[in-house]
């Protein structure tokens, strides 16, 4: 790991901080690869369940370094895209917990995530277009499928704020929280997820991430496919078992 980017391990939860507070957290090419590196932690270790991303000081993540970008450096790792995150998101779910601004390819890392805690006071917004940008880093795929078309149109378009009490209440937000409570409640939501099967958190969220684009035809065939592994699984059986005995169940992730 690198000093731009420090990750915490405990409890199953990975917690990956962008740590540029001067720079408002912007991505440069360092924050890019050691974002990367801590999705490929929290994917490859077994006893990590869930990850959360934050950013130090009060603001999540002002997007990509312009400075950096004036000198040519390009904050893009190969097969995991801008911020090392949005075009490979982890196996994993994933928790944003945002304090401050998510803005630009900071918003895009919202976006490529599972989960949203928001600080009340928190603003999320598109403004690639006031510098003569796209919000390429998958701003203008993911956002549509959050919020309502028009929505999305506008904020892509003039390079506008969302307040997190509007975020909240479109369903881009799952918790809204007291300022500085962000990180608590998504440690609490993380904690939540952590407690059950692996193996058929790691299935349920490749389904809901992939379903969108199946045919309604092949749908529960596809879904067939990915889920019999869980029903045959031995925490299939821990978690039959474990309820009968009224007892928490005691997961191997087999």
């Amino acid at each position: 790991m690198c000093n731009e980017v420090i990750t915490q391990f405990a409890d199953g939860v990975a917690v990956i901080t962008i740590n540029r507070p001067d720079a408002r957290n912007a991505i440069d090419r360092a924050v890019a690869e050691g974002i990367a590196a801590a999705m490929d932690e929290l994917d490859n270790r077994q006893d990590l369940k869930a990850g959360i991303i934050i950013g130090a000081g009060d603001v999540f993540c002002a997007g990509m370094d312009l400075k950096a970008f004036l000198r040519d450096e390009r904050p893009f790792v190969p097969g995991r895209g801008f911020a090392g995150l949005v075009e490979a998101p982890p196996r994993k779910p994933l928790i944003a917990a945002v304090e401050g601004y998510a803005v630009a390819g900071g918003f895009e890392l919202v976006l490529a995530g599972d989960l949203v805690v928001a600080a009340e006071d928190a603003r999320f917004g598109l403004p690639e277009v006031r510098r003569g940008l796209v919000a390429a880093g998958g701003g203008l795929l993911r956002l549509p499928r959050r919020v309502p078309y028009h929505v999305a149109m506008e904020l892509a378009l003039t390079g506008g704020f969302m307040t997190a009490e509007r975020a909240y209440a479109l369903g881009l937000v799952n918790r809204l929280v007291p300022p500085g409570g962000a990180l608590a409640e998504a440690r609490r939501l993380a904690a939540a997820i952590a407690g059950n099967g692996p193996l058929a958190v790691h299935v349920t969220k490749q389904v809901i991430a992939e379903s969108g684009d199946w045919p309604a035809d092949v749908a529960f065939e596809r879904q067939r496919e990915l889920t019999a592994a869980v029903f045959a699984s031995r925490d299939a059986v821990e978690g039959a078992r474990a309820f009968a005995e009224k007892r928490p169940p005691v997961w191997t992730g087999e």
